[in-house]
């Protein structure tokens, strides 16, 4: 004999998400709430072209450069050289006469925008963005208030000349003087 068996009929279960939507319900503003959100701030530079020196004026001006050594700024005259140095060290720095420096050549130049930053090996990133900031622009007192003045917007970047050692230089300028 064939048993024929009742066949269990199951219902469905329903899933019930009403406690899982209620959290939801909260959560979502609230980390949209304390969410952080980042700004990013792009520099522009302006790299030297490849023919530059192709395409210099018969007119000599201003070709600015801050040379930023480990133990100095130089800031030069690409034509002339070295304007003022000014000795560095990682816990002190003198940016009052720095900036005093950069404001004193704007008033001779007040057309310069571009200034070459040129970088020794091994200066850090903090150093290079405080100097951007410093050379950019800098606050000047105007009879009773202080105002930002733009100084040298346009930088561009590049490496440090290498220095030979200068001991052995200065030792070899005194050998040629004394004979």
């Amino acid at each position: 004999m064939k048993r024929i068996g009742k066949k269990r009929v199951e219902a469905a279960v329903e899933l019930n998400i009403t406690a899982f939507m209620n959290l939801m319900v909260i959560l979502v503003p609230f980390l949209l709430i304390t969410a952080v959100f980042s700004r990013i701030t792009v520099l522009e530079l302006n790299l030297p072209e490849l023919d530059a020196k192709e395409n210099q004026q018969e007119k000599i001006k201003l070709q600015l450069e801050l040379v930023l050594r480990n133990n100095s700024f130089d800031i030069q005259d690409a034509n002339l050289g070295v304007i003022k140095r000014f000795p560095r060290s990682n816990e002190d720095t003198k940016w009052k006469k720095f900036t005093d420096v950069l404001v004193e050549i704007k008033t001779r130049f007040p057309d310069e925008k571009n200034i070459t930053l040129l970088l020794e090996p091994g200066i850090n990133y903090k150093t290079l963005i405080t100097v951007m900031d410093h050379v950019r622009s800098a606050e000047v007192v105007q009879f009773t208030s202080v105002e930002t003045a733009e100084l040298f917007p346009n930088i561009s970047i590049g490496d440090a000349p290498v220095i030979e050692n200068t001991a052995a230089n200065t030792a070899s300028n005194l050998n040629k003087a004394g004979t």
